[in-house]
This record gives structure tokens, C-alpha cells and sequence, in this order.
């Protein structure tokens, strides 16, 4: 989930991140109309049409091999044993209305198992919309390690995403203009949107959740598991509440941590958000008064304030970066924003960033922390997350056009719960991907997912959660008809990689099927 100071809704999208801002839900579960005469005196019941692998216009899609192979070594991972990966493609309709159609393909890497005992395969999503379940496989190390004992481990590009068929829309020069202007004119949305339709036209109406979703049981049946076995980060929650709602009867074991609130729709998971970033910014700066070096000076209480005054005087006096680059106000808060997903763990690596610029004018670290959140390289070349962020942000639910009063109150409260974040927002910043302009937008509203019949679920959150406030996880958590929440008490987003607590709770249920007691609550580290 990302927001214009960046969120993805990922991410880590933003984070998203996301890591990380979203809704999911069963758009394609229409009644066929009843078939033969029916009696004048009865309404007759129509026949469900079938879905999913029960649909026979799908069958070659669900009984397709992949042909797995040794990955292509990557050249930008020369310290990573890729050895063990393999790589292969799935094919997936590209509209499931028309499965006979043109097609497109995901992009899959896999981790055998390492141990005898099998359960089956674990498929991973990192957050976004947007981030690269073949990289976080690739760069996991050894994250995973007891998970993979008994699971072969599989990551995924979600269609328009990455190595998979892929939504592009503008350039490396002009994504370089998009990502560090400081400027919110009001036809930007109109202009991208334009670029993405040019060069991405058919796929835009076809990348939102709920179509990644029905890729994920297709997916599920080639890898030739009866069940869903899932663990989803950030967004990644969003697209496995979806899998649930629509297939609840193929749901394995899902974890799913970081919650994205399906009953929010994006502008208010956007302001939320800014309240988070907020609370998080401060506790940053608080802490870094206790420290020996410190840019912000020794009083708490102006410390954060001392640090959005200096990113925001950035619009008018932007540091010179090499020879051609400067570290505008966007990029400052981008960079500064970004490392609030780790935690107390990046805070080091932030205050250091942080002092280089405001008592040296060296805008370096900040800039290259904003050009990692952003997808881009040392070269000037952008992955095509962000593209991918809006195209399937924009079209999932929640993405309309809000009225004028709406955006005002959206407006007011954003300035009044996160006053040092949103201090220079206008009613711009709240369309942040710009989603008015955009060719498609789904019928389908936000709204309570409760996966009746589904498997349980678990459901884990974390207190001080900046991009996925811990309220979201309570909400999806208390929505779903049959979930435990399971609580980090901690700062930073996502738990599983935060807390030895969570890790073992994570891992017990997705190996022993062993769902932690309801109201457990683990501590950071």
C-alpha cells in the first residue's frame, strides 16, 4: 500500500509499504440462467454455473504442467546461491469471461523441499500491489528455512507484475520526473493513466485482485495441491482474503500478516495510513534524541517537527545529488517514510541518512533509499512496480472518485491526525495513485470478507504497524467467519520477520496446523 509519502500497500509497498491501499470479492460467481420449462406455478431454481477448476472451459489451465528448470543466474545477485531455484510459467486466461481467449502467463520460481516429509507446496506473496514474489523467494536466504523442510516454497509474479505479463506505462526519464517532482498538478493521474493504456491497453482491465486470485487456484492445481497453502504480507493479505472469499473450500493454511481492511475503501485506508506514518515518524524522532548523533537536537517534543520542516523546505531548496540529480521534498519524504517498515532497525541506518543531509547537504542516502522504494536501479532503470501498483490498485474496489465534500472531510482529518506528514497536502495528495482517469473501475464495493467455509485462518497483526495500522488486522480478522487474530506488540511492518514469538506461532500452524490460542500476543525480537 503506498501513499503519496509513500505507503504501499506492500511492501514491504510500501510497502507496502507497502509496501502497501484496498478490497476483494466474487465478481464472477453469477447464476447461469435455469435451464429446460419450468412449471407455471414454480420459480424455478437456476443451476450455479461452475468455477474455478469445476469449470470445464478452465480444465486445461488447471491440468497444465509446469515446466520447471534451473533459474537464469542474475547478474545483480552475485552473493545469492540461486542454485536452488527453479523456474518455470503458468498460463492463465486473460479474462476468465472468455478462458478460450487471449492468454497470458505468471511467472513462477520454486524451493523444493528440503526435507522428506512433504506437505506440499507454500506460495508467497511480499505486498504492493506491485512487489515480486520471485525476488522475495530469491532474496529470502534463509527466512524461511524451516518452511521450507517440509513445504517446496513458491514465489509468484501476480499478473501485470514483474516477470510475469507485465502492465507498462511510462519510461525510465519520465518515471524519474513522476517520482521526485514536487509538483501535484492536478492533470497528472490523467497523463499516466493515457501512457497505460497506450502501451498496456488490454491487459488494464484485467490485473485487479480478484482475477490474481482466481490465477492463485489455477496455480493451486497445477502445483497439483488439493488446498491452498498461503502466507501473504501486506497487500498480499488483501489478495489472499479474496482467494478465500471466492474459493473457501480450497483453503489450506493461510497466514496472513499485516492486514489490509477489505471494508475501507482507499481513501480512507489512505488517511489512515498518514496517521500511522505519523505516529511512527514521531517515535523515530524521539528516539533519535537520545542518541549521541542526532541531527534533530535533544528536545523530543520538536524533534519531529524539526525533521518535516527541513524535507519540506526541500521544494524550495532541493540538495544537489551527482551530477544531474537533486533530493527534491518528494523523494526526502519517500526515503524517510520508507525505513519506518523496519522498525527500530532501520532507524540507524535513517538517523545517519538523515544527518548527512541536514548538517552535511549531501542528499545521497536519502535519495538512494527513495530510489529503492521506488523500483529503481543505479543505472536510472525502473522495475515496473509502480506501474503495476496503480494499474491494479485502480482497478480494484474502492478507487471512485469521491464527491467534493468527501475529499474536504478526507482533507481535514488527514491534517488533523497527521499534521507533521500532511502538513502541505491538498486535496491532490489524496489521489495518490490518481485512479480518476482510469479506463476501468470494478462494479464491486468494499465490504466485509467472511470466507464462509473456509479453513482457518490466521490473522496477524502488529501494534505499531505505520503502513497496515493494527486495526486493520482486527477488522479482517473479526470479519472472516472462522480466524484467530495473533498480536506483535511492536512497531515496523509485517511480524514474521520482527518477533522469534510470531515466527514459531507462524510456522507451528503452517506445519502442524497448530493455530496459536485466540488473543495471543507476541514481543518484538
Amino acid at each position: 500500500m503506498r501513499t503519496t509519502r509513500p505507503v504501499r500497500r506492500a511492501l514491504p509497498a510500501a510497502a507496502l509499504a507497502v509496501l502497501l491501499t484496498a478490497c476483494g470479492g466474487t465478481p464472477h460467481n453469477s447464476a447461469a440462467p435455469p435451464t429446460g420449462s419450468a412449471s407455471p406455478s414454480a420459480s424455478p431454481s437456476p443451476s450455479p454455473k461452475p468455477t474455478g477448476a469445476d469449470d470445464p472451459a478452465l480444465k486445461g489451465f488447471y491440468t497444465q504442467q509446469v515446466a520447471w528448470a534451473p533459474c537464469a543466474d542474475d547478474p545483480k545477485t552475485e552473493k545469492i546461491d540461486e542454485s536452488a531455484l527453479q523456474c518455470g510459467r503458468l498460463k492463465v486466461p486473460l479474462d476468465y469471461a472468455d478462458p478460450a481467449g487471449e492468454g497470458i502467463e505468471v511467472a513462477l520460481s520454486r524451493k523444493p523441499a528440503t526435507g522428506a516429509d512433504r506437505l506440499g507446496s507454500l506460495l508467497l506473496n511480499p505486498g504492493g500491489p506491485g512487489g515480486s514474489g520471485i525476488e522475495q523467494l530469491q532474496y529470502s536466504g534463509d527466512s524461511f528455512k524451516d518452511l521450507n523442510a517440509r513445504y517446496d516454497l513458491v514465489g509468484f509474479d501476480p499478473r501485470g507484475v514483474g516477470a510475469s505479463t507485465a502492465v507498462h506505462c511510462m519510461d525510465d526519464a519520465a518515471h524519474d520526473t513522476w517520482a521526485l517532482s514536487d509538483d501535484r498538478a492536478d492533470d497528472r493521474g490523467k497523463a499516466y493513466a493515457d501512457a497505460c493504456a497506450a502501451n498496456s491497453g488490454k491487459l488494464l482491465p484485467h490485473v485487479g485482485t480478484a482475477d490474481a486470485a482466481r490465477d492463485l487456484d489455477v496455480l493451486r492445481g497445477a502445483l497439483g495441491d488439493q488446498k491452498l497453502n498461503y502466507l501473504g504480507f501486506s497487500y498480499g493479505t488483501y489478495l489472499g482474503s479474496s482467494y478465500a472469499e471466492q474459493f473457501p473450500d480450497r483453503t489450506g493454511r493461510l497466514v496472513l500478516d499485516g492486514a489490509v481492511d477489505p471494508t475501507a475503501d482507499q481513501l480512507d485506508l489512505l488517511v489512515q495510513q498518514f496517521a500511522g506514518f505519523e505516529k511512527s515518524l514521531k517515535a523515530f524522532a524521539a528516539d533519535c534524541t537520545k542518541q549521541e548523533q542526532c541531527s534533530l537536537g535533544k528536545d523530543p517534543d520538536k524533534a519531529a517537527q524539526k525533521l518535516a520542516s527541513f524535507l519540506d523546505g526541500l521544494r524550495e531548496h532541493p540538495l544537489k545529488v551527482g551530477k544531474d540529480r537533486e533530493l527534491t521534498a518528494a523523494a526526502g519524504w519517500n526515503g524517510t517514510l520508507s525505513m519506518l517498515y523496519g522498525g527500530q532497525k532501520s532507524w540507524e541506518y535513517l538517523r545517519n541518512a538523515i544527518g548527512w543531509a541536514m548538517v552535511r547537504d549531501k542528499g545521497d542516502y536519502l535519495l538512494a533509499m527513495a530510489d529503492d522504494y521506488n523500483g529503481r536501479d543505479a543505472n536510472g532503470h525502473y522495475t515496473n512496480m509502480f506501474d503495476a501498483y496503480t494499474a491494479i490498485h485502480c482497478d480494484d474496489p474502492g478507487a471512485e472518485t469521491p464527491s467534493a465534500e468527501r475529499l474536504q472531510a478526507a482533507l481535514a482529518e488527514a491534517h488533523q491526525q497527521a499534521p507533521l506528514v500532511a502538513a502541505h497536502f491538498t486535496e491532490a495528495n489524496l489521489f495518490d495513485p490518481d485512479c480518476r482517469s482510469w479506463p476501468y473501475h470494478s462494479t464491486e464495493q468494499p465490504h466485509v470478507v467472511k470466507a464462509t467455509g473456509s479453513a482457518p485462518i490466521l490473522v496477524v497483526g502488529s501494534t505499531g504497524d505505520p503502513a497496515t495500522p493494527y486495526a486493520w488486522s482486527e477488522k479482517l480478522a473479526s470479519g472472516f467467519a472462522n480466524a484467530t487474530l495473533l498480536t506483535r506488540d511492536g512497531d515496523g511492518h509485517t511480524a514474521y520477520g520482527k518477533s522469534s514469538c510470531i515466527r514459531d506461532a507462524v510456522n507451528g500452524f503452517l506445519v502442524n496446523g497448530a493455530m496459536p490460542a485466540a488473543g495471543t500476543h507476541c514481543p518484538t525480537g
